[in-house]
């Protein structure tokens, strides 16, 4: 099959640091590479792929720093896409719903995958407008601001099966990863770390929007002893980071869409503590996983249960539900459906022609 896969523009593909979004791209790109198909990546020049690369802008948008007007970088993005059209048998998207008046517009099998909250009321009549497009949730939970949309499936995310590997033996400490800001209660995970007197390794970015947050809630919370903020780190740190730790605390406080950090986590052997919202309870499997918590009190306990869990059983529940294959190819009987339905429609029409 001829793909087209439309990343973001705000990162590379995969990312040089965080990016989640630009990392599943590559994840599904490389896996459908793998599987036999024809890809088409559109992202940023600096991205890295097996597929064939057709750059959108020059360098990834964080760490370009020439331009605040990102949305000319993305509309010219999909011109590009859009004058190909004719190349590919279906186009997933990545790009939020920019791309929505384009396929309207153009004959062209397509399907998008959100990947962020859905749950903003300025998303509700942009939904209505648009509600015959095709779309595939990242978790269950994510679609119930929207639930009448053309819903495809759910997808959940994936990881290449060797990208981390199981890792028995820990150093005991608790790990915290991803972003600070305060839908990601980095608050909450120091309270815990206290509680249980246990140290706390806190590897995140910190967003220009957030650095006030950051700066007057967070950051004096950092002197405590047991605290290591160690800030932003690639890909290549996460298999010693996540590895080592007893456990991931997921405090979350907004209705997270996935979280791939839980399954980075458990492709390591490493179980989850996480916040009941959102995808949690979809990904994470009390007792064997990790635990879902819904107070403080409840996470202090899980953590002292921590230790009954299998590492070795995590690892292989991720293996089970959770790699790039498994993902590739649960969209690839999306994108088959979508096609056979596209050439249906042009049969029709050249029918009635």
């Amino acid at each position: 099959m001829r793909i087209a896969q439309v990343a973001p523009l705000f990162e590379s593909v995969p990312p040089k640091l965080y990016g989640g979004t630009e990392r599943v791209v590559s994840y599904l790109t490389e896996a459908l590479v793998e599987l036999g198909h024809e890809v088409t990546l559109f992202a940023s020049g600096d991205s890295q792929t097996a597929a064939r690369l057709v750059p959108g802008w020059p360098r990834a948008l964080r760490l370009d720093g020439r331009s605040e007007f990102h949305v000319g970088p993305h509309l010219l993005e999909l011109e590009q896409v859009f004058r190909r059209r004719s190349e590919f048998d279906v186009a997933h998207f990545h790009t939020d719903p920019l791309h929505f008046p384009f396929v309207r517009r153009y004959p062209l099998a397509h399907l998008t995958t959100l990947h962020g909250r859905l749950d903003l009321p300025e998303l509700v009549p942009l939904m209505q407008e648009y509600q015959n497009l095709p779309l595939v949730s990242i978790s269950a939970a994510q679609r119930k601001p929207i639930p009448d949309c053309r819903w495809q499936a759910t997808v959940h995310h994936g990881l290449p099966r060797r990208l981390f590997h199981l890792q028995e033996a820990t150093d005991g400490y608790l790990a915290f990863l991803g972003r600070i800001s305060p839908e990601k209660r980095v608050d909450r995970a120091i309270e815990i770390a206290t509680r249980l007197q246990t140290p706390l390794r806190i590897a995140a970015k910190v967003d220009t929007a957030d650095k006030v947050y950051f700066r007057e809630q967070i950051e004096p919370l950092l002197d405590n002893p047991l605290v290591d903020f160690i800030g932003e780190i690639g890909e290549s740190e996460k298999q010693d980071f996540l590895g080592r730790a007893q456990a991931l605390l997921f405090p979350i406080d907004w209705p997270e869409p996935f979280g791939l950090v839980m399954i980075e986590a458990m492709a390591c052997g490493t179980p989850v503590v996480a916040w009941r919202c959102g995808s949690v309870p979809e990904v994470i499997e009390p007792g064997l996983t990790g635990f879902v918590v819904g107070n403080l009190e409840e996470a202090v306990n899980a953590v002292h249960e921590i230790r009954q869990l299998s590492r070795l059983r995590c690892r292989q529940r991720f293996e089970q539900r959770f790699t790039s294959e498994t993902m590739a190819r649960n969209y690839l009987s999306v994108y088959e459906r979508l096609v056979e339905q596209s050439a249906a429609r042009k049969k029709v029409e050249v029918g009635d022609a």
